[in-house]
């Protein structure tokens, strides 16, 4: 169950445009990602805008994703407000083909630990595919502890915990990567995020890196997570320093999302404006800085 995840694994755009999903650049990024040799592709994460797709639209990326994945492995995201909805999400995904589920706890009244687990226990006695906890209180505003990872990954089929960005300092991120470590089975994997920790968090132990810029530059992530998983600490730690102009890019533009539609845009992979209304996306200054840092890098 581990293999497919573990490594890199790459969060790509929904590109929408005139208020619909663009599936030919949808298609085109997912053939990129593919053709690059990411370990996994993870459609409908929170840089796929899952929250602001309809049911139906939200099947149809499914397909889609696996469609042209080719053979790399592609996860769905499946989170939604009601417990009802997101099985008819998980049911969808599953009919598409999708490799394994990747599961938010949505909310807008605040959610307990215990609504948190039962929506999760329901999940997995719903469905065959194994199940990433998606910890992302950023945007969920909804905080695990521990002892909640170790209660959900004794469910059957959770497959790995995606975890928010690990302490700066490598030895607090290796204690706080063994904290979790201990209180969940050895099958579930750990998956970093947070892109401008991830070398840290590859090397304080996480098998995994669920990407937001992987999505869209799978190749300097790529770089980053096969220097981290040959030993190379220090190498990985460097490619993510070279980095460090379009880290702050993600911290001066309130998280990475716009940053990220931006890039797409600027190469030509998704047309503009690509993100769903209400979000405007970068003013025509704050694309310029993002322009510059892509040149800057050789990303283009």
């Amino acid at each position: 169950m581990t293999s497919i995840f573990t490594g890199l694994s790459a969060f790509p755009l929904t590109p929408l445009h005139d208020d619909t999903v663009d599936a030919r650049a949808f298609a085109r990024l997912i053939e990129r990602l593919a053709a690059t040799g990411v370990d996994s592709i993870t459609a409908l994460g929170s840089t796929g805008s899952y929250a602001y797709l309809t049911t139906k639209e939200r099947a149809r990326v499914a397909r889609l994703a696996v469609e042209h994945a080719d053979d790399t492995p592609v996860h769905v995201g499946v989170g939604a407000l009601r417990t009802s909805h997101v099985l008819t999400n998980a049911e969808a995904a599953q009919a598409a083909g999708a490799a394994g589920l990747l599961l938010a706890p949505m909310t807008y009244q605040p959610l307990t630990h215990d609504d948190v687990f039962e929506l999760f226990r329901a999940v997995t006695a719903a469905t065959d595919l194994p199940v990433i906890v998606y910890d992302n209180p950023g945007t969920t505003h909804f905080e695990f502890s521990n002892e909640l990872y170790g209660r959900i990954a004794e469910l059957p089929g959770i497959a790995s915990i995606k975890i928010p960005g690990v302490p700066n300092d490598p030895e607090a991120a290796r204690q706080h990567v063994a904290a979790i470590r201990a209180v969940i089975p050895e099958h579930v994997t750990i998956g970093v995020s947070g892109d401008a920790s991830a070398a840290t968090g590859l090397n304080a132990g996480c098998e995994a890196w669920y990407s937001v810029i992987g999505g869209t530059l799978p190749a300097p992530a790529m770089a980053i997570t096969r220097a981290a998983q040959a030993g190379g600490a220090a190498d990985a730690v460097a490619e993510s320093q070279r980095l460090a102009p379009l880290w702050d890019l993600f911290a001066q533009f309130g998280g990475s999302l716009r940053v990220v539609a931006a890039i797409a845009e600027q190469l030509g992979l998704a047309r503009r404006p690509s993100l769903p209304l209400p979000i405007q996306g970068l003013s025509h200054q704050q694309r310029e800085q993002v322009a510059a840092v892509v040149n800057l890098l050789g990303l283009g």
